[in-house]
């Protein structure tokens, strides 16, 4: 018996909505939300992702077993984090400096979920979702078992709430390579080997390791 029932999506953007009718396939019951009020969403959500329910942020994230974060990266610090503690939250965001300006705490050294965790302190952050692109989350999905199926990272520092992770990813379609802790997120992120391509397994594995191997000089 699967351990997730309802999927929460904040954002109703072309990836909070592929999103959305993906866990719909996948026999979730979806809540979508942004920072307006249900109504002005519902039209949206109604034709683009039908089935799922808009609602308020607080009823989506109170009434999910897992929130996905679609929104713009640049607006993270406007998620509540009173809101989202001891929720299991996946970070399905990526930095784009051209679209969310200059953000320099997003160009240190550690992963921009980090960041994003330091803010929502609580919550149960897991990452992944960001290196698929919306449009192939819909096409590439296959049965668990089939000859190079596509496999997506998931990365996050509470093993309990990965493990969880990784079972909706299986369900959307998707073998679920656990990356290990958040920062491992890096290795995800825009411009990777990860980010730009399409991985089964044991690619993926292999590509997580030697970004998680020491330089060499």
């Amino acid at each position: 018996m699967s351990r997730v029932r309802t999927i929460g999506v904040l954002g109703a953007g072309r990836v909070g909505t592929a999103v959305a009718r993906q866990s719909l396939r996948a026999g979730y019951d979806v809540l979508v939300a942004t920072a307006a009020d249900p109504s002005e969403i519902s039209l949206i959500v109604e034709v683009m992702a039908p089935g799922a329910r808009a609602v308020t942020a607080a009823e989506a994230v109170r009434g999910s077993d897992v929130v996905v974060l679609s929104v713009p990266l640049r607006r993270y610090r406007t998620l509540d984090p009173e809101l989202f503690a001891g929720r299991v939250v996946v970070d399905a965001m990526n930095y784009w400096p051209e679209t969310d300006g200059h953000l320099p705490v997003m160009e240190g050294e550690v992963s921009t979920s980090e960041v994003v965790q330091t803010h929502l302190a609580g919550a149960r952050l897991v990452k992944t979702l960001n290196h698929i692109g919306y449009h192939d989350l819909e096409s590439d999905h296959s049965p668990a078992g089939s000859p190079g199926r596509r496999a997506l990272a998931v990365a996050g520092d509470d093993e309990e709430a990965r493990a969880l992770v990784g079972e909706v990813v299986d369900r959307l379609g998707y073998d679920a390579v656990d990356a290990g802790p958040l920062a491992a997120g890096r290795a995800l992120e825009p411009g990777t080997a990860v980010f730009s391509g399409r991985h089964d397994a044991g690619t993926l594995r292999a590509l997580l390791t030697l970004a998680a191997a020491p330089a060499r000089y």
